[in-house]
């Protein structure tokens, strides 16, 4: 495991929020991850594993999420408060642009800050999602977001996430599961818990109520730097058709990449997830 530094920023609110550093090189721009709806800094350790030293790797807990404070006003759980973190962060640490990889949420993330700040991403992974969300994975998500599930231990946390997710990742091992759960569950004086704010549902369901708004015009703010499109094979968020729609509406920019039996979300350890990072990096520092 790549070694880091656990830092903190302030959110305009005063929130202290957290995220991992790991060093690289600070001659070109940071990779800068942005975990999805309930997971935190520990879903990129793959992406640290692969890139630290040879790129500085930044992976942020967003508020109310893994070590950063909860918001005391859940009504800011909402991505405008989500972006105008991330570009404190920016702010503080100096960096002018970064690569950024978003994950579900942290994609939509992405997309909205590149509408107002476009210049700030030297390039940018969406993983599994896109200016159009298919209903059946928010029908999904909504019957366990905001569920402040206990279970005995470690072990029994895998067991039960495997049993529910099985169908997303049929070729997940037992390790596998195991490192899964460790990743989105923290010990805690009362068992092993999710390590969010569980009052994130609540802005959640009033936002996928009804029909969906299309982001294409955040999408195509991306316009002008590499972007890859990274989808799972079996993913109910991110369509084949909106997929291949994206590549088109940014000719030459966007390259879509797909993990094979795999649902939402990739976890950026696959062979493909690994070799698509390794080329949108290489376009990155070829855009230079």
């Amino acid at each position: 495991m790549a070694g880091w530094t656990d830092r903190y920023w302030y959110s305009v609110e005063g929130l202290k929020l957290h995220y991992r550093d790991y060093e690289g090189p600070r001659d070109k721009p940071p990779i800068l991850c942005i975990p999805g709806l309930t997971r935190n800094a520990r879903d990129f350790e793959p992406v640290a594993r692969q890139c630290a030293g040879d790129w500085r790797v930044i992976c942020v807990d967003l508020r109310g999420r893994g070590e950063s404070q909860y918001d005391p006003d859940p009504s800011r759980y909402t991505p405008h408060y989500y972006v105008a973190d991330i570009l404190k962060l920016l702010d503080q640490e100096g960096i002018a642009d970064a690569v950024f990889i978003g994950t579900s949420l942290g994609g939509i993330c992405t997309m909205l800050l590149a509408s107002t700040d476009a210049e700030r991403i030297a390039g940018a992974m969406l993983v599994d999602i896109g200016p159009v969300v298919d209903s059946k994975g928010l029908d999904r998500i909504a019957t366990y977001v905001g569920q402040d599930v206990r279970y005995a231990d470690l072990d029994d946390a895998a067991a039960k996430l495997a049993d529910r997710n099985r169908a997303k990742f049929p070729h997940w091992t037992s390790q596998d599961w195991r490192t899964f759960a460790s990743r989105v569950c923290h010990q805690t004086d009362d068992g092993v818990r999710f390590q969010y704010d569980m009052r994130i549902a609540a802005n959640f369901r009033a936002a996928t109520e009804g029909p969906q708004a299309e982001l294409w015009h955040l999408y195509c703010a991306l316009a002008g730097r590499p972007v890859t499109i990274l989808r799972g094979e079996n993913s109910d968020l991110l369509s084949v058709e909106v997929a291949e729609k994206m590549v088109a509406a940014l000719p030459g920019d966007a390259e879509l990449a797909v993990v094979p039996v795999t649902g939402h979300t990739p976890n950026l350890e696959e062979p493909q997830s690994r070799a698509a990072l390794e080329r949108l990096l290489d376009r990155v520092i070829a855009a230079e």
